[in-house]
């Protein structure tokens, strides 16, 4: 098939963009938000109509709070980020949003320390790296009838390279709206990812399911080779796949555009990693059994 016979040239692809975001990483990094840094977040609306943004931060210049940020939110909110603010602060930061006498109403109002940031950041890091492991475990247990000519655990392994792949290309698209647009990673960035995590790891499973069927009825003796069998199993389910990802991305689509402004970085992470992951369920994680299967093959050639 046509993605077999031209992985490389996918796997160039895939290598550009992932290198393109480790590189974006190390540059920039990430603007962590409240939930990891520490901090305040205060989120304030006017019910007769919201004032400028540029009126809101004159009010609030005088107060000199550091690390502020204040974003639209909605129709008739804005939600403020800064470092941590105590109680007295926190009031004339209210009386200081009465603009032009516009009545303003706090929606929420949510204080960080460092120490609990640190702590979240870890977790969530921890709570990735567990969901990665179970993965590889998972499909080692789960393919470990089919040991010819590719092993079980390799399987998972690919499974997982895909995955990074999936999760690396949306990290490193924040890192460059984090330093250009000011663009926070909170907690719901990381639930996210782990979903798009269970969505990627879903869709690599198919195709592998697919080709462990096909080694049962054609591999060996009937005459199919381990590549074919691997093209095939992709083009059986190519169009399910796509099918399934292009649903999907419309809700997402919808939600980005109409939702409300709050949920737009997570469905920016979704739309990111699901295109990533349907790519690499396709391109890459598949492809790279036949590579890993060439590579034994000639492994053994070079020791005869």
């Amino acid at each position: 098939m046509f993605v077999v016979k031209h992985r490389k040239i996918f796997y160039t692809i895939s290598g550009v963009f992932f290198v393109a975001s480790l590189i974006s990483l190390a540059v920039w990094g990430l603007n962590l938000g409240v939930d990891f840094k520490g901090g305040t977040l205060l989120e304030f609306s006017y019910p007769s109509g919201r004032p400028s943004l540029e009126s809101v931060n004159r009010a609030l210049e005088p107060l000199k709070i550091g690390s502020l940020s204040v974003r639209p939110a909605g129709e008739n909110s804005y939600i403020l980020r800064s470092n941590p603010l105590d109680e007295a602060t926190h009031q004339a930061v209210l009386e200081s949003l009465v603009i032009d006498g516009k009545v303003v109403e706090e929606v929420q109002f949510s204080s960080i320390g460092p120490v609990l940031g640190r702590e979240s950041a870890f977790k969530s890091l921890w709570a990735i790296f567990f969901v990665l492991v179970a993965i590889i475990l998972f499909i080692t247990y789960a393919f470990r009838k089919v040991s010819a000519p590719v092993s079980s655990w390799k399987y998972g392994s690919m499974a997982i390279i895909g995955l990074i792949h999936d999760i690396i290309i949306p990290i490193g698209v924040f890192s460059v709206l984090g330093n250009f647009k000011g663009t926070e990673i909170d907690a719901l960035f990381v639930t996210a990812v782990l979903v798009v995590l269970g969505y990627s790891i879903h869709d690599k499973i198919v195709v592998f399911d697919r080709v462990r069927e096909n080694l049962k009825l054609d591999y060996g003796s009937k005459g199919s080779d381990f590549e074919t069998i691997v093209g095939n199993s992709i083009k059986q389910t190519l169009v399910r796949s796509i099918n399934t990802s292009v649903s999907t991305l419309l809700a997402l689509f919808a939600l980005y555009f109409l939702g409300p402004t709050a949920t737009q970085p997570f469905s920016l992470v979704l739309i990111i990693g699901i295109i990533a992951g349907t790519y690499s369920s396709i391109f890459i994680a598949s492809p790279l059994l036949v590579t890993v299967e060439k590579w034994q093959r000639n492994k053994l050639v070079s020791r005869k």
